[in-house]
Order: structure tokens, then C-alpha cells, then sequence
């Protein structure tokens, strides 16, 4: 990273939550970037090289959400690539003086959002600028009242997206009000999955929970491909993660003996746990999916600066598997008994103690976009904004590989 990168990073706090579809497809990354001090002085250019190594202009699309007026008026006025998404307060949509940056941002192909319901009608030449507006659960006024009628003001001339979303129920009632897409994790809920099998894993998961089973006891490369070889799909899966860009490897892995050979053991149970997390097949599981990978990535970022490799697995596979409750809908207590994991993942997951859980905690402040829980809880791991911002930007770098 650069000087430029160091010193922006150093002056913020992250967020980033999911932008879902109808299809509960993620079809977006919200990042969130609130200023450390309200006096700070920041650099858009500075953010804009760092979010554009996270998501170069073919590497998906981001929504900027910046909680300072000083730096999003600053960034109107850049021409960032068109994947980037801009979200706009509505006060600011409303300034005269910001009504050439949004005609050029959208001439350019930038999608704007505007955020929040404006206090006054918009000028006329802005309003076509945006393609979405942005209405939080909490101040929605038909959620509260389904027969009023459509409030003063101009949000609803452009479809809406729906923020704070926090259960698969509020997700599903935000689509059938009409919004477009839903920002916020629907995963404070058990994920209530089709064709459960009574007493254990879905069908799908079973052979990836014996898997890693067998690969924690050290059973033979050939126990290990008669076992895959009962869902074939799930091995194309694991292959193509292990032949991504992340592994590094020079040669092309064809083969799950080929597999075991290279990476060993214990990278291999790694990337098994990640298959765990992200094997199942209802849609409602992909926002489930998508914070699970980057829970295990983030915290394995988050111990960069051990030296113990051990360590660093083991936060990676707490944060991949601290979602599995909600997959499985079964407390982690019992969950886990199936489940070969390390001590400090069972006293983190299941006991909220041990090592790993104020790390966890960091990682949910991080999801809830939330300046005040994410200082805290760096604080308690004696980390600063710099350490904490690199590896949330590494992780999620990381995670855009694997998509």
C-alpha cells in the first residue's frame, strides 16, 4: 500500500455490509467510511486508490457510503471508474452548488443513490441523476402504516432500496413494499432451509462435515476421494478455490489426491470450512455465505502480525464457521460436537469467551457500520484504525478473489 493508502486509512473507520436483489443475489459491497475525528482533513484521491485495488473497474461493483460532507464533496468531484457507486444525502443532492458534479458522475455511467428523504423537491435537473433512493427501515413510513398514502417529497417518483435490514422477515417485507434491493445482514435469524435431515447436516453438507472429520483424524488420501466422490459437485467447488488466485500455486490442480499433495492437512481443512460455510443451496443462505467468508478472512487478517500459523488458521475457521448456527438452526454448543474444531474457536462460538471472541465482536462492529462499536472494540484488542483498516481492506480484496 502507499503513503497515500496509510495515511487515509489511519484517519477513518470501515464498514461494509451486502446490497441483495430479489434473488438474494449480492449485487453490491456497501462500504462505509466515517472520519475518526469530524475536524479531520481527508483525501478522496487517497480513498479512491484504495477502493479501487479492493474493486478494480471489472471486479464488481462497490457503494460508497461516506459519513462526511467535506470528503463526499470532494469525491462528486473526481471521476472515479463507473463501478463505483455513490451514495448522496439528500441535502447535499439539494445544494445548487453540487448539481454540475452529479450530471457529470452520471453522464460518466457512476450509479448515485440518494440517501435519506429529502426535506424539499429536488431541482429538476438533479433528480433524474439518481438512479435509486435509499430509505431506512426504521424511518419508512408505509412499514408502519401500509394504507398511507405516499409521502411529500420526491423519493418515491425513483425506486427505493431498503437499509437496515436485520431478519430474512424484514427482507422479505421490504420486497413486497416494492423496494428494488435490501442493504444489511438478514442473518440475525435461523436460516429456515428446505429438506433438513432430521438429526444432522442437509444432505448437501454431510459429506464436507465427514470430510473434515476424516481429514482431522488423518484418515488415507483414498478414504478422503471415496468420501468426495459421492458429490462430485462439492469437489469441483473445493478445486476451484484451491486453484484460485489466493493459494498462489504455479501449477493447475486437477485432482483432489493432487490437492491433498500440495497443500497438506491442514490448509486443506482450511479451505473445507470455507466449503462448509458456502456449500449450501437455498438463495437465502447467500447473504449468510457472503459474511461468513469474509468473517474467516478478516480474522485471519486481524492475526497477520503473529507469528503462529496455527493461530491464524484458527481465526479464519472461527470466523467461517461463526455463522453455522444459523445454517443449521442448532445452538453451537450441540453443533459443535459433530465438528472437530480448536479450543479457542468452541470457547469463542459457543461460550463467547477465549481469545478469539473480542476478536469477533470487532468483526461484527465492522458489519454494523457502526464508528462507536468498532473503536471500542479495538480498543480492546489494543488495535488503532490503521492495523484494523488494513485488514478489513486485505480481507475483503481477498473475498472479491473467491466470488
Amino acid at each position: 500500500m502507499s503513503m497515500s493508502d496509510h495515511a487515509i486509512l489511519a484517519q477513518v473507520a470501515l464498514g461494509y455490509s451486502p446490497m441483495i436483489d430479489h434473488d438474494r443475489t449480492i449485487i453490491a459491497t456497501r462500504l462505509t467510511v466515517f472520519p475518526m475525528r469530524p475536524d479531520a482533513v481527508l483525501d478522496a484521491a487517497a480513498l479512491l486508490e484504495t477502493v479501487s485495488r479492493v474493486w478494480p473497474a471489472d471486479g464488481g461493483n462497490v457503494s460508497l457510503n461516506v459519513v462526511s460532507e467535506s470528503l463526499l464533496t470532494d469525491l462528486l468531484r473526481t471521476q472515479p471508474a463507473a463501478n463505483l457507486m455513490i451514495e448522496v444525502p439528500a441535502f447535499m443532492a439539494g445544494e445548487p452548488g453540487n448539481v454540475a458534479a452529479l450530471q457529470q458522475l452520471k453522464a460518466a455511467g457512476n450509479t448515485l443513490l440518494l440517501k435519506g428523504r429529502p426535506l424539499r423537491e429536488l431541482p429538476r435537473e438533479v433528480l433524474p441523476c439518481f438512479r435509486w433512493s435509499i430509505i431506512d427501515l426504521a424511518d419508512d413510513r408505509r412499514a408502519a402504516d401500509a394504507s398511507a398514502g405516499v409521502p411529500a417529497g420526491v423519493t418515491r417518483s425513483i425506486a427505493h432500496v431498503q437499509q437496515g435490514i436485520r431478519t430474512l422477515a424484514e427482507l422479505d417485507a421490504s420486497f413486497k413494499r416494492g423496494a428494488v434491493a435490501v442493504l444489511g445482514w438478514p442473518i440475525d435469524d435461523s436460516i429456515k432451509v428446505q429438506n433438513r435431515s432430521k438429526g444432522g447436516a442437509r444432505p448437501d453438507l454431510q459429506v464436507v462435515v465427514e470430510l473434515i472429520n476424516r481429514v482431522d483424524r488423518g484418515d488415507e488420501i483414498d478414504a478422503l476421494e471415496t468420501t468426495l466422490k459421492r458429490d462430485p459437485m462439492l469437489a469441483f467447488k473445493l478445486l476451484r478455490y484451491i486453484n484460485s488466485p489466493l493459494f498462489g500455486l504455479r501449477v493447475e490442480v486437477n485432482s483432489f489426491r493432487h490437492a491433498i499433495m500440495l497443500l497438506g492437512y491442514q490448509k486443506l481443512k482450511r479451505w473445507l470450512a470455507l466449503l462448509l460455510a458456502t456449500a449450501g443451496k437455498d438463495p437465502n443462505l447467500k447473504p449468510v455465505m457472503f459474511a461468513a467468508v469474509r468473517r474467516g478472512l478478516l480474522m485471519e487478517e486481524l492475526t497477520r502480525s503473529a507469528s503462529n500459523e496455527d493461530l491464524r488458521s484458527e481465526a479464519f475457521i472461527c470466523g467461517v464457521f461463526s455463522l453455522l448456527d444459523r445454517v443449521f438452526d442448532e445452538p453451537f454448543e450441540s453443533l459443535l460436537k459433530s465438528l472437530p474444531v480448536p479450543d479457542r474457536v468452541y470457547e469463542a462460538l459457543a461460550k463467547d469467551s477465549g481469545q478469539f471472541h473480542p476478536m469477533l465482536e470487532l468483526v461484527r462492529a465492522i458489519e454494523s457500520e457502526s464508528v462507536y462499536d468498532v473503536r471500542t472494540a479495538a480498543d480492546k484488542l489494543f488495535m488503532g484504525p490503521l492495523e484494523v483498516n488494513r485488514a478489513v481492506v486485505r480481507a475483503l480484496a481477498s473475498a472479491r478473489q473467491l466470488d
